[in-house]
């Protein structure tokens, strides 16, 4: 079955081509130029190249066993509610000081009084 999965499932073999790309791509910077322990330690694109490739094996392990994926559902919900947000304070004026009270505070009256007499004259 997991043969005829890989033969049918386009996802999977993308994924499983993923990881070994991006495995490779980080095992020649780490084998470069030597000490590859520091490289693996330091080097933000091999770190990063490492952990596209266990995304990609982990969803490829994920479809071999059968349980699909939803992508994006929560992207979507999240984007949808940053854009509503964005509405509401653009059109409504009572959010947009709700907002602003909640992050600096309500607003204060402020009434300057000089502390100087008016008369500045001196003889």
């Amino acid at each position: 079955p997991y043969v005829q999965r890989l033969i049918e499932d386009e996802d999977l073999r993308n994924n499983l081509r993923d990881a070994y790309g991006a495995a490779r791509h980080a095992y020649e910077r780490i084998t470069k130029n030597g000490k590859p322990a520091q490289r693996l330690m330091d080097d933000k694109k091999v770190q990063r190249d490492l952990r596209h490739a266990a995304d990609s094996l982990r969803e490829a392990s994920e479809q071999l066993r059968g349980r699909r994926k939803r992508k994006g559902r929560f992207g979507r919900l999240l984007v949808l509610g940053v854009v509503g947000a964005g509405v509401t304070l653009a059109v409504s004026e009572s959010a947009r000081k709700a907002v602003m009270d909640a992050l600096f505070g309500a607003e204060e009256e402020f009434e300057y009084t000089s502390t100087t007499s008016g008369n500045s004259g001196g003889a």
